[in-house]
């Protein structure tokens, strides 16, 4: 068998081996026996395409891996429609207390009530929406 016949082999084997341990470390090294493979097919000697398979190996690893996994990395939670809402700031259009009241969240019209019932927040305020319960948003003016 050829050198560049045994890198091809090897870097089959590591990128398929890859799918077991998803940390694209054997991806890398599978891809660097790629790149040893081309240069002993081009006739290098195999010192070289060892040289050639170390540096593209810790390149790859070193340089390619952190940024693959960077941008494959999923987001934690992704909050949509109504849990979308808690945290934001709200601008109150009608006195909001305990009963009732109305705020602007990002353009739209909600009802209201205050998180605490003690509160009585009054219209230009603004104030954090804590929870959505229903169809009514749940506010808190900090003091």
């Amino acid at each position: 068998m050829t050198p560049a016949l045994l890198w091809l082999i090897a870097g089959v084997l590591l990128i398929g081996a890859e799918v077991l341990s998803g940390e694209f470390v054997l991806v890398m090294l599978g891809a660097a026996a790629l790149g040893a493979a081309g240069a002993s097919a081009l006739g290098a000697p195999l010192p070289v395409d060892a040289v050639v398979f170390a540096v593209l190996g810790l390149g790859l690893i070193f340089v390619a891996r952190p940024a693959l996994k960077r941008r494959l990395r999923l987001p934690h939670e992704l909050k949509t429609n109504v849990d979308a809402l808690v945290g934001k700031h709200a601008l109150v259009e009608s006195t909001v207390d305990a009963h009732g009241g109305q705020v602007r969240i990002e353009g739209a019209l909600w009802s209201a009530r205050a998180f605490d019932e003690t509160q009585v927040i009054e219209a230009g305020q603004t104030v954090t929406v804590m929870e959505i319960a229903g169809a009514t948003a749940v506010v808190w003016a900090e003091p």
